[in-house]
This record gives structure tokens, sequence and C-alpha cells, in this order.
């Protein structure tokens, strides 16, 4: 059961035998061909992360989405079975509506972050989201920065 306020797109439309969720992170997402780039998030910020995948395709960046749904579970896993799913990516970015505490783990010290560096604030998310640049177009030019390609 997933709840959320917000109106979001579904992004898993198939029904697995194995719950995903259970490794605490999997690939939602896969890229064309070889992945440039790994864009992790977690709950509603995972269609961001779609959107910036998108966007990065339109301009001829390889690109995959990773949901992390629990960062616990994930840690938990073999370090095999993390090192599959975080990938040989390059350029990896999280994205997340709160601060980049615990992402190193996956996207490690260098890699780069799509959320909030300072005090949250009230409002519809919509605008919260574009003031403090949590948008596809944010992870689209931080994969670009990355790359060279900006």
């Amino acid at each position: 059961m997933a709840l959320t306020r917000q109106n979001l797109p579904q992004l898993r439309r198939t029904l697995d035998e194995r719950n995903k969720c259970v490794a605490g992170a999997y690939e939602i997402s896969a890229a064309e061909g070889k992945a440039q780039v790994s864009i992790f998030a977690t709950g509603s910020e995972v269609s961001i992360a779609v959107e910036g995948q998108k966007l990065l395709a339109a301009q001829g960046v390889q690109a995959r989405v990773v949901s992390v749904p629990c960062f616990e579970l994930f840690m938990a896993q073999p370090d095999e079975a993390r090192r599959t799913v975080i990938g040989d990516a390059p350029v990896k970015i999280a994205v997340e509506a709160a601060v980049r505490m615990g992402w190193d783990a996956i996207i490690g010290s260098d890699g780069a972050f799509v959320g909030m560096t300072g005090f949250g604030a009230s409002g519809p998310y919509k605008e919260l989201y574009k003031h403090f640049g949590i948008t596809a177009e944010k992870v689209a030019e931080a994969a670009l920065s990355r790359l060279g390609k900006r």
C-alpha cells in the first residue's frame, strides 16, 4: 500500500512475483543502453527522478533510476547485492526532499545531491520543490554538469 497526498504517476505497472522493496532498493527504470548516470530516489521523489531520466534521454544521455524505499534494508544486503543495485555508472545522483544525510553510502561523497541544503518551509509541494530546486530539470543539470556537458 502506498499513501500520499500528492498526485503522482503510477510507475510500476506490473505485478512481480517477488517483493522488490524487501531488498531496500531496486532498479525501477532501466537505461536504454549502458547507463552513464544512476539516479536514486525514495518515495514521491522517484517520479522526479524518472522525469529527469527522460530529460537526459532527450539529450542522448543514458540514465537509470533506482527506487530506495528503505535504507536500512538496503544496507543490510550483502556487499555484492548492493554493488549490483548501485551499478557502475560514473555519475550518481540522489533526489530527496530532505537533506543529504545517509545518501553518501549509496552515491559516494562525490555524488550529486538534488535536495534541500537547509531547513524546510511550508506550502504546496510543487512550489516547495521548485523553491528548493528538487526538480527533474535540476537532476538533468546535475548529471550533465558531472558529465562535462554543461
